[in-house]
This record gives structure tokens, C-alpha cells and sequence, in this order.
């Protein structure tokens, strides 16, 4: 569904470039077919020489986007989403990654756009990312499904309720830094307990993605397989017992909610 069409970007930084990245190396489309627009020529020239997209500081090519994604700092959506109006096609379906950009925001702005609203995240960029859309009123099934393809190209894509992708920015959105910052503890623990940094790096990091693998295989809730390696008095449930001590659980719950919340916040802004 996607081949053919012409895909545009309004602001080329990493999420941006992760999507970029994804429709690429998948060969979803040409680089050919994709144009980004940047305010600084230094990341045009590097979208340009990474992937090979028309990149430049002119957003000159709106009018000849079948799909336009805006890609902006929430800060800069107002001056962005002025500059689309005066270009845009009505037929164009307008696709907003800005964190907090509602819906009804965007239809004030484009009353006459088919309109979707998106939240990816940055594994994107390696084929492993995570995205929620939701559907304004003028996008068609036809529309949603090219949204659908986009995304999952590079991962997984699912569609929810607007009102549910501030949650899903507390959750899958801003995951992936908590997931570091869990790679990176596990790779001090075993430093500390003498392996080389390096390998506890790469030992930390595969052990996360294996795990997380046997979970979307599966189908098991995580605490069956958790129980499936914690063996009775073994080295296992040591460790768990230390982390539920330390409050593992209650503090990603409130990463979530807090990440939710500042959602929401810009959201109101």
C-alpha cells in the first residue's frame, strides 16, 4: 500500500530519523520518495548522506506529500502546523508524533485534513520499535491501514483511543530510557561482581531482549516465566527477593504514571 506514495517529514530530528531509518533499511519505500524538512542544514546533510531521503531547510515539497508527518518539538507544533495549512492538499493525511498534540488540537488547525495522531518510540530505528495511533475523524479505514503498515514495518504498531496514548507515552514512549537504565544497572552488578565491562554490557542487554522475546512468543504472563526460572531456595529468587526489597516494581509503576502525567501536561499547554 505504501509503494508509490510520497512521504514528507516536518522536522528531522531522532524520532524522525528513526522513522526515516525504518522505512529504509525494511525497503517499505525509496529513499526517493521521502523529504524531510529541518531547520538545521547540518542534520539535513546527515539525513541525506545516511539514508538517502530529500532532505533540506525548505519545506517547499507539502503540496506533492501524500502523507506528512509532523515530527516538531511540542514548543515549535504551533509555527509548524500554520506552515502545513498554507500548503497542504486536502486529500493529504496529516500523521503528528508531537507528544501532548491532541486530535482536537490538530483538527482546529487542519479542519480539512484526514488527520492520525501517533506515539512511537526510538527502537524504530533498529526494526523493533513500538507505536499507538489513534484515528481523527476524517481519516478513512484505508488511511488508518497505511498508517498501520508505516509503523509496523519497523516493529509493532496497534491502534487505541486517543485517550489512552498519554499512557502509552508514560509506558512504551518513554520505555525504552528505563530499559537502559535497567541494562546499564545489571551491567554495574555484574562489574561489581567481576566481569569486564564489555561483557556485562552485551550479558545485561541480550539477557533483557531474550526475555522480553520469550514474553511476546509465548503469550505467558511475565510472572509464569518469571516462576519458571526461580527455583526453591535458589539463586534466582535471591535476587528477586532483593529487588522487590528495594522497591523494583513500585518505582517503574511510578515512572509510568509520572511520565503519563507530564504527558498530559503538555497536552494542556
Amino acid at each position: 500500500m505504501v509503494a508509490g506514495l510520497k512521504i514528507g517529514f516536518i522536522g528531522g530530528g531522532m524520532m524522525a530519523g528513526a522513522i526515516v531509518a525504518g522505512l529504509t533499511k525494511k525497503q517499505v519505500l525509496p529513499a526517493g520518495q521521502i523529504y524531510v524538512s529541518d531547520h538545521k542544514e547540518r542534520r539535513c546533510a546527515e539525513l541525506r548522506e545516511q539514508y538517502g531521503v530529500q532532505a533540506s531547510v525548505s519545506a517547499d515539497f507539502i503540496a506533492d506529500m501524500d502523507v506528512l508527518v509532523l515530527a516538531v518539538k511540542p514548543q515549535a507544533a504551533g509555527a509548524a502546523l500554520a506552515e502545513i495549512r498554507a500548503a497542504v492538499r486536502p486529500e493529504t493525511l496529516v500523521v503528528s508524533i508531537v507528544a501532548g498534540l491532541t486530535l482536537a488540537t490538530l483538527a482546529e488547525a487542519l479542519p480539512a485534513q484526514p488527520l492520525v495522531r501517533v506515539m512511537p518510540n526510538t527502537p524504530l530505528a533498529v526494526g523493533a520499535g513500538m507505536s499507538a495511533w489513534a484515528r481523527g475523524g476524517r481519516a478513512d479505514d484505508e488511511q488508518a491501514a497505511l498508517v498501520q503498515e508505516i509503523f509496523s514495518a519497523s516493529g509493532e504498531a496497534i491502534e487505541v483511543k486517543e485517550a489512552l496514548l498519554d499512557a502509552v507515552t508514560g509506558l512504551s514512549g518513554s520505555g525504552p530510557a528505563y530499559g537502559f537504565l535497567v541494562i546499564d544497572a545489571l551491567a554495574d552488578g555484574g562489574v561489581a561482581a567481576g566481569l569486564p565491562r564489555a561483557a556485562a554490557i552485551r550479558l545485561a542487554a541480550q539477557t533483557m531482549l531474550g526475555a522480553a522475546s520469550m514474553v511476546l512468543a509465548t503469550g505467558e504472563h511475565p510472572d509464569v516465566l518469571r516462576d519458571q526460572v526461580t527455583s526453591p531456595a535458589g539463586t534466582t529468587i535471591a535476587g528477586v527477593r532483593v529487588l522487590e526489597q528495594q522497591g523494583l516494581r513500585g518505582a517503574l509503576i511510578d515512572a509510568v504514571i509520572a511520565a503519563t502525567e507530564r504527558s498530559r501536561e503538555l497536552g494542556k499547554s
